[in-house]
């Protein structure tokens, strides 16, 4: 993957106060206001008043809101050595993200609120103000797979808990906002950006400048292609987004157009074979031999074809090499005018979303030949192509290096639609109430969301090796039968115990309709500031579901001649087939109610205190369903209460701000109910949370010397599990105590230094609280050099050290065998950038 750049805006508008963007012109610009935000990433924490404008009613001066938030400006993020959405959002405190996935599909979340599964269930991600999807934990879909951050990006605006419970949606936890660049700033710059190491191209460009007095526009994007920092042995990285925008100003407002296209894939790095020694409590993990979990992948250059059924049960054949493939064109509206004393704001995007999840998935690493399942003992293993191919294997370690033979699944999740329509409409206004001022808001929000996908999985045999070079087996049972077809052990899902089924072949044809009307009311008095606000969600989710995994009785396997030889072999028997004749409907609705309030008191002019309560719920969309909660029979929901989970957080914090120095801490605790199916193990849960702590962050300046720092302690517990009794009590899976960065820098006309380092304590790799995952530092350098004018050179350094930091281990206790899984940050990587402005 490559380094992510962006080009750089004018401190006059990076540091605005509130007078000067509200009185420069009408507009007073999103980005303008995210770009304020004086902490997270800054390098010089500014004295003035900063506004803030994400998931509150009206942007506003941060010591006088009632909320924690922060902001990554888009010149810091570039210093970062990130190489990926979810390692950008690993600097803002509070958020925690297990980012070692690839470019998508990483799982975030916030200050201890579960993270049972994938993407991110209670924190939603927008872009310029509107979700990227409805829900952004669909199975296997991620919202972060349809976005990216590149030369458009101005800031990333964050807000966690308070009131982006009520003012975006589905987002108890809290909400990032991505905001694109105007064009207030006249030029652009071209960098082309190259792995130092390894295979990776790109080059980036933005340009904006003014039409007219009143009309501007702003248009950017990248491109790249290469095999990334993991040896997969192909071009895994292919493609690139544009985004525009023009914006037309008027004496009472604005009215700007936007619009998006994005056609890019990526690989998913999913789990790879680790060994594993010692104790539960104190392990020794590290690489087996022939395969670095930093630099290696399950991926390889000789699996590529996905065979199988399609939706319709027709023959269908993909290739894992697409990766993550992301599709998405969109054309958004945002307008913005003062009417009568009110100021009115409509937002509004129609985005096409297709692509699609290609995986090779882990199912158990055995050593040597006498394993369960398809391999039996007595029979012959052989490769079945690569630089091996035909060749009969005697002693498989002498070959591999490490002797293990991995059953794998390969898996083919199609999105054919996740297209989706979002418009907000608000208006507010502030009146003059006694000595103080009354802000007024309402708003309605509309979101439609469809969800039509199509799941494959397959079983295969592949060696364990490193370099892209891992091959196919096949194996004869003693009697010299073929149980494998060129590697293929069945076109359908193998479970424990050799027993081949339907499962997980699945078909979502659903439609989620959203409803809510939103309003707060805040009074602004001398040193206090009061308010409140309020939401109520409503839902219709509509449409049918097909699959084995239905019950009652519907079909699940039969034979078809994949390789058209006359001849149905085993591996062709075992085909897993859609059940088109019984469809199961969905048919139900949900409502829920959210509300938040808070108080703030400015003790001194840079010193403030506040305090917040707020109820938000969460609607669990794809994760109810296959399940008990909705009828097979009519699709209703045999209890209204299992459409949502409810969180409830209370939090208070201090916040100061002075020439070179910013502080801010907040206390929260926060109860949370989630129904979900546990990534890795496909184990649904339905689960009561509670987690408490201290968030931390602070940002320093003297002279050409910054420094910007967070911590978030956190301790997290299962309530209880209706499911299973027996997790009461114990510590959520891979949450840890401590998450912490920190960046220090130096900077001067000619050149900026510095490093940036993140990282957390121990955790359990299971709910069972027995086998530990060690903590870790990375440590991310960067270099950027200004030698002329408009010039710039810049070294990235992505884990330094080259560390083992792990963040998913399957295990729950040391295997007998000595071999696990696990997913790990990558290896060290290093790029160079070369940067024109203009």
């Amino acid at each position: 993957m490559s380094a992510l750049m962006f080009t750089v805006a004018p401190l006059a508008l990076l540091y605005p106060t509130v007078a000067s963007a509200e009185a420069a012109k009408p507009e007073a610009t999103a980005a303008a206001e995210a770009a304020a935000e004086p902490q997270a990433k800054t390098a010089a924490p500014n004295h003035g008043e900063a506004v803030f404008s994400t998931g509150v009613a009206k942007g506003r001066d941060r010591l006088d809101s009632a909320t924690s938030t922060s902001a990554l400006r888009g010149e810091e993020i570039e210093k970062l050595s990130a190489r990926s959405l979810g390692d950008i959002l690993r600097n803002i405190p509070g958020i925690r993200t297990e980012s070692s996935t690839g470019d998508g599909n990483s799982s975030y979340t916030i200050r201890g609120l579960p993270l049972a599964a994938g993407g991110s269930k209670f924190m939603q991600i927008e872009e310029d103000g509107l979700p990227v999807l409805e829900f952004g934990d669909f199975f296997n879909l991620g919202s972060d797979i349809f976005v990216r951050a590149d030369f458009n990006l101005a800031a990333i605006e964050a807000i966690r808990g308070g009131s982006a419970s009520t003012f975006a949606s589905n987002s108890p936890g809290g909400v990032i906002n991505l905001i694109s660049k105007t064009g207030d700033v006249e030029g652009g710059a071209i960098q082309i950006t190259s792995g130092l190491g390894y295979d990776m191209k790109r080059v980036d460009f933005d340009y904006g400048t003014k039409i007219s007095d009143t009309l501007r526009f702003h248009i950017g994007g990248f491109y790249r292609s290469g095999e990334g920092i993991r040896r997969v042995g192909y071009n895994a990285f292919q493609g690139g987004q544009v985004k525009f925008n023009v914006s037309k100003t008027f004496d009472n407002g604005f009215i700007r157009l936007s619009g998006k296209y994005l056609d890019d894939r990526s690989p998913q790095y999913m789990p790879g074979p680790v060994r594993i020694t010692g104790t539960n409590d104190n392990p020794t993990y590290s690489s087996v031999p022939n395969f670095d979990i930093k630099r290696d992948s399950v991926l390889s250059r000789n699996i590529d074809a996905i065979i199988g059924f399609d939706e319709n049960n027709q023959p269908s054949r993909t290739s894992l090499h697409d990766g993550m493939r992301a599709k998405v064109s969109s054309i958004g509206l945002e307008t913005q005018f003062e009417v009568a004393g009110w100021s009115i704001t409509e937002k509004a995007r129609y985005s096409k979303v297709s692509g699609s999840v290609s995986r090779d998935l882990v199912s158990p690493y055995y050593a040597g030949v006498a394993i369960p399942g398809t391999i039996t003992p007595g029979g012959t293993l052989s490769y079945a192509n690569g630089a091996n191919a035909g060749q009969i294997i005697a002693n498989l370690s002498t070959l591999n290096g490490n002797g293990l033979v991995g059953a794998m699944l390969l898996t083919d999740v199609h999105a054919n639609a996740l297209d989706n329509f979002t418009n907000d409409l608000r208006a507010n206004r502030v009146f003059k109430v006694g000595k103080g001022d009354l802000t007024i808001t309402g708003g309605v929000y509309k979101s439609v969301q469809k969800l039509n996908t199509n799941w494959r999985y397959l079983s295969i045999l592949q060696d364990v090796v490193g370099g892209g070079n891992s091959a196919l087996l096949n194996f004869s049972n003693a009697a010299g039968v073929a149980q494998t077809q060129d590697g293929y052990t069945g076109f359908a899902l193998e479970s424990p115990g050799s027993l081949f089924n339907g499962t997980y072949k699945r078909v979502f044809d659903v439609n989620y309709d959203i409803t809510a009307p939103y309003g707060s009311v805040n009074y602004h008095i001398g040193k206090i500031a009061l308010g409140g606000s309020i939401r109520y969600d409503t839902g219709k989710v509509t449409g049918q579901l097909l699959g084995f995994d239905l019950g009652g009785g519907r079909a699940s396997l039969t034979g078809y001649d994949f390789n058209n030889n006359g001849v149905i072999s085993v591996a062709e028997s075992r085909t897993a087939v859609v059940p088109l004749t019984r469809p199961a409907p969905v048919n139900y609705k949900y409502d829920y109610v959210s509300y938040s309030l808070g108080v703030n008191y400015r003790i001194a002019e840079s010193l403030s205190a506040f305090a917040r309560y707020s109820r938000g719920a969460r609607a669990n969309a794809d994760k109810i369903l296959f399940a008990t909660a909705v009828s097979t029979a009519d699709g209703s929901l045999g209890n209204p209460a299992d459409g949502y989970d409810v969180v409830t957080q209370t939090e208070g914090g201090v916040k100061f701000r002075t020439q070179g120095i910013t502080v801010n801490a907040t206390a929260f605790l926060a109860d949370t109910q989630d129904t979900n199916v546990q990534a890795g193990t496909g184990t649904q849960t339905k689960r009561n949370y509670r987690a408490y702590g201290l968030e931390l962050e602070a940002g320093f300046q003297h002279g050409p010397f910054s420094l910007t720092a967070g911590a978030t302690y956190t301790k997290a517990e299962i309530k209880n599990d209706t499911l299973n009794a027996a997790v009461a009590g114990q510590t959520p899976r891979r949450q840890p105590d401590l998450i912490f960065e920190a960046t220090p820098q130096y900077d001067s006309k000619l050149f900026t230094v510095g490093v940036n380092m993140i990282g957390n304590t121990s955790s359990y790799t299971q709910d069972t609280n027995l086998l530990k995952m060690p903590g870790y530092v990375l440590v991310n350098p960067f270099l950027q050099i200004r030698p002329v004018d408009r010039v710039q050179v810049m070294l990235n350094v992505n884990n330094a050290f080259n560390s083992l930091a792990l963040f998913e281990v399957s295990q729950s206790a040391v295997p007998a065998n000595g071999v696990g899984w696990a997913r790990a940050a990558n290896g060290r990587s290093v790029t160079a950038s070369l940067r024109l402005d203009f």
